[in-house]
């Protein structure tokens, strides 16, 4: 299991290339080599993951009915622009120019770890997505992780 965490400040370079956070990187499945795939997020930021956890969703999406005009719908969004990239020996890769705009990313980039996936974000973006207010941060914490009759509490 991949333990991609974190939070971190990168900078994009002029010739659009970000620097993957060596924590980051050094948790990249040995599996995967260099190779990772870049995909736009349904937030206003991209997705990085590792190839075989790209795979499995891969799978699922592709599986889709193809008759069933809904789910044509969602692949067609959900594959759009999808590329798979090379890590540099630098661990940089080309974000492309497309991904860029719709991430609205420029010089600067926060890089998140998120277990099996990285999120990339404009800063100022990132901080409208964040909950701010810690009530509504615990709220969910209990919903999603609190105890459940017969079950032992996950944190």
């Amino acid at each position: 299991m991949n333990f991609l965490s974190g939070e971190y400040e990168c900078k994009i370079d002029p010739k659009g290339r970000l620097v993957l956070p060596a924590k980051i990187k050094a948790n990249l499945p040995e599996a995967s080599g260099n190779h990772v795939v870049l995909t736009r997020g349904f937030e206003p930021c991209l997705v990085l993951y590792p190839k075989a956890d790209w795979k499995v969703i891969y799978d699922k999406v592709a599986g889709l009915n193809e008759f069933n005009e809904e789910y044509r719908q969602f692949q067609r969004n959900f594959f759009r622009g999808n590329t798979e990239v090379e890590l540099d020996g630098a661990g940089r890769f080309i974000v492309p120019r497309t991904m860029a705009r719709f991430a609205e990313l420029d010089k600067e980039a926060i890089v998140v770890g998120l277990g099996n996936r990285v999120e990339i974000w404009n800063p100022d973006k990132y901080d409208e997505f964040l909950i701010k207010d810690q009530q509504s941060f615990s709220q969910l914490a209990q919903k999603f992780l609190g105890d459940k009759p017969g079950e032992e509490p996950l944190i």
